[in-house]
């Protein structure tokens, strides 16, 4: 990863490579995202087909550590000294039961709240019920996940399974304005058993957080190659509404982002309205009909995206170079 001289938090890109920040599709085939122990698994696949999550069930472990980082920023991290703005990507199947040892390394209280899995009220993460974490302290959360079903009145209860995200709800207020403001959230994933997987390190996470792009000024660049599968993981906080726009690329707007078959109803979209806490996600071939080149994404509400909220997915040829592409003001380049 490149550091911008545009970021709000100038430290240093910390040794959380793409596979954690940027990336994270390792963790569905056992790679060092979560940790060995923590990462699902990906369903074996035939020659030239997609990759596919695998069976959920299993029990996983991770540590999560809550840092200050420099100009009042704080972010989340796999590893001491290695916290990160988003935090570390988080994948689960349907059925997963995830324990993350949570230390707060601040001198402030802090917590891990999550969107979307399944929690009793010890690990909510807030002041209000006692599940937060003094400065020093440690604190094991446990999230579940669950797949559809029937419940016994006969209605069907939906799975767990979507684009998620978890943040503080403690620094600053009751609420965690003053955490999430300065850097404390990240993605998580939670597949069903069958959903088809992104490539290797191709997987992009872009949080509109009040007039911020993953708390830079100017958005970060993300890059990958014609053809590849990549995904996108999308997150808003703050004040503000927004929308997402990506130039030259399209998506279902449905729980994965992909259509599943020539009859869905979903519609295609290439612009999502999005508000405070809302996610979602998509995959898309890189460059598909439209070939390489530096592809926009951006608030397209105009005065947000005149004030920076934009950055770059350079999609580039087999050969490494991105047709057209020069110095665009100095974007951070995650890839």
């Amino acid at each position: 990863m490149t550091e911008t001289a545009d970021r709000t938090d100038p430290h240093p890109r910390r040794a959380l490579t793409r596979r954690l920040f940027a990336g994270g599709a390792a963790a569905a085939l056992g790679g060092a995202a979560l940790t060995a122990a923590s990462s699902p698994s990906a369903a074996p696949r035939a020659a030239g087909s997609v990759r596919r999550a695998g069976k959920g069930g299993e029990t996983r472990r991770m540590k999560i550590y809550a840092e200050k980082l420099p100009n009042g920023q704080m972010g989340y991290g796999l590893e001491k000294g290695k916290a990160g703005i988003p935090g570390p990507l988080i994948e689960l199947i349907e059925g997963d039961t995830l324990h993350i040892e949570f230390e707060n390394t601040m001198d402030v209280a802090a917590s891990l709240h999550p969107h979307g899995v399944d929690y009793d009220i010890n690990n909510d993460g807030t002041k209000m019920n006692d599940s937060h974490v003094e400065p020093g302290g440690k604190r094991t959360y446990t999230w579940r996940t669950h797949a559809p079903g029937r419940r016994k009145d006969g209605t069907w209860r939906p799975g767990s399974a979507g684009y998620w995200h978890y943040h503080d709800h403690v620094v600053g207020t009751e609420h965690g304005t003053g955490g999430i403001r300065n850097g404390l959230y990240g993605p998580m994933i939670v597949r069903r058993e069958g959903d088809i997987l992104p490539d290797p390190d191709r997987q992009f996470t872009i949080v509109f957080n009040d007039m911020t792009t993953n708390n830079l000024k100017k958005g970060p660049d993300f890059k990958a190659t014609v053809g590849d599968r990549i995904e996108i993981i999308m997150i808003t906080h703050g004040e503000y509404y927004h929308t997402f726009h990506v130039h030259g690329h399209r998506w279902a707007d449905n729980r994965t982002g992909m259509l599943e078959g020539p009859d869905d109803p979903s519609a295609v979209i290439d612009n999502k309205i999005t508000g405070p806490a809302d996610s979602f996600g998509f995959q898309v071939l890189a460059g598909e009909g439209v070939g390489a080149g530096a592809w926009m994404y951006h608030c397209h509400v105009q005065s947000h995206s005149d004030m920076g909220m934009a950055g770059l997915l350079l999609i580039a040829k087999p050969d490494g170079t991105v047709p057209g592409h020069g110095d665009h003001g100095g974007h951070g380049d995650h890839h």
